[in-house]
């Protein structure tokens, strides 16, 4: 479960950041699926919220980590 959740955060994170640089650099979409994650006309906003959640669900999965130790 741990490793799920660890993927799961990290494609949100890169897919956030890939959004964040597509909409606002070059134009290119690495991660062409996030686009469908965000509402239309409310891009950066869902981009950046994708990379709270993925980085929010990377601490709690740290902590899940830790307290089966």
């Amino acid at each position: 479960m741990k490793n799920l959740l660890g993927f799961v955060s990290l494609v949100l994170v890169v897919g956030g950041i890939s959004g964040l640089l597509s909409e606002h650099l070059w134009g290119i979409r690495l991660f062409g699926f996030v686009r469908h994650l965000v509402p239309d006309g409310h891009e950066t906003a869902g981009y950046i919220v994708m990379i709270a959640v993925g980085v929010a669900l990377a601490i709690g999965t740290d902590r899940i980590g830790r307290r089966g130790r």
